[in-house]
């Protein structure tokens, strides 16, 4: 008899035997995998915002103009005034230091003080944020679904005429720059042309005639929807894109051609098997996009006049506000790194084949 066959006898009878070393090392493995894959993407991500933190301060400064002059308004003021003016905000003060006391604020949530509000920085972005989360996030719920039902149909359509008259307007849409269509609309369905009437308003987000409770409500709907249209067209192409070729991929495999022989109506097929296997690479785009909303609003509001961040930050940059530019530029990067980062930490979870 063997030596093998003498130290695991369960094993010659068909009962249990002691998992070996290598059996018992992979499963160790496989517990700390996905920690170890967490404590990665987190601090990759802590890395990133910390490259972007540097940047925020270095890239702005290169924009022409004297911040301490447009605060005197155009005055005749004394050089010693503008002297005062320097020190107050820090500006006397050599780069390098100037560099370090940013970093050091930034890292206790400190973002400075705005040269043209005289007010901290974190104040104007929270004031700002709620609009632009009104704005961004009635955007992104519609192109998202919009992406997800159209690209899902003409996947299962493929090659048919709805399949080629959505994406084909899908990549057109998605290739047009947000501002100029933004412009578009407002000249068509805010000014009027021909027998089109002005229906919506040219820009901001109330009429600031005094509305409150449910006509309030009406009144900033009113001045939503061709922004939101906007985003809507421009955004949506992209999800019906990659959800159209991730089931476009599902659609060959030899789990459907299962389910069909068992007799499944193709409506099911495609609800219960082929679309949760081909949204996985559709979630993770989710939580892109939704950062990338977030901080490519900028134009938008810009030509709207949609009082957020978009717009705070255009006004900043004409200053230069340099506190305030680099707080808003800094919170962008940091709303795409973060909704970067959970889409690495989700996609795990939805599939267990990566992170492993």
């Amino acid at each position: 008899m063997t030596a093998e066959a003498t130290s695991s006898p369960t094993a010659a009878i068909g009962g249990p035997a002691e998992a070996g070393p290598s059996v018992r090392g992979r499963r160790a493995r496989s517990r700390t995998a996905y920690p170890r894959y967490v404590a990665g993407k987190l601090g990759g991500a802590a890395v990133s915002l910390l490259a972007v933190l540097v940047t925020s301060f270095f890239l702005f400064r290169l924009i022409p103009g004297d911040p301490v002059k447009y605060m005197t308004g155009g005055r005749q003021v004394s050089a010693e005034q503008l002297a005062n003016y320097r020190k107050e905000f820090g500006l006397d003060l050599p780069l390098w230091e100037q560099f370090t006391d940013y970093c050091a604020k930034a890292l206790t949530g400190d973002l400075g003080t705005s040269y043209q509000f005289r007010a901290p920085v974190i104040d104007k972005i929270t004031e700002a944020l709620p609009n632009t989360l009104l704005l961004t996030g009635t955007s992104f719920v519609l192109f998202t679904a919009l992406g997800v039902f159209i690209g899902t149909r003409s996947a299962w359509r493929n090659g048919g005429l709805g399949d080629r008259l959505n994406t084909g307007l899908a990549l057109t849409l998605y290739s047009i720059p947000s501002f100029w269509l933004g412009l578009l609309l407002i000249i068509v369905f805010s000014v009027g042309i021909g027998p089109i009437p002005g229906l919506f308003p040219t820009g901001g987000m109330e009429s600031g005639s005094g509305e409150t409770g449910f006509a309030y409500v009406v009144d900033v709907a009113h001045h939503l929807v061709l922004p939101v249209v906007t985003l809507v067209a421009v955004e949506y192409g992209q999800t019906l894109l990659v959800t159209r070729s991730a089931l476009l991929d599902e659609m060959g495999s030899d789990y459907l051609t299962t389910a069909r022989a068992k007799g499944l109506r193709d409506d099911l097929v495609r609800r219960r098997h082929a679309v949760p296997n081909a949204l996985l690479p559709t979630v993770t785009l989710i939580f892109i996009n939704l950062g990338r909303t977030v901080a490519g609003v900028i134009l938008v509001e810009t030509v709207f006049s949609w009082p957020g961040l978009g717009g705070l930050f255009y006004q900043a940059l004409s200053v230069p506000d340099l506190p305030l530019v680099q707080g808003l530029f800094f919170f962008f990067a940091a709303a795409v790194i973060v909704m970067n980062t959970l889409a690495d930490l989700i996609y795990p979870l939805l599939d267990p084949r990566v992170g492993r």
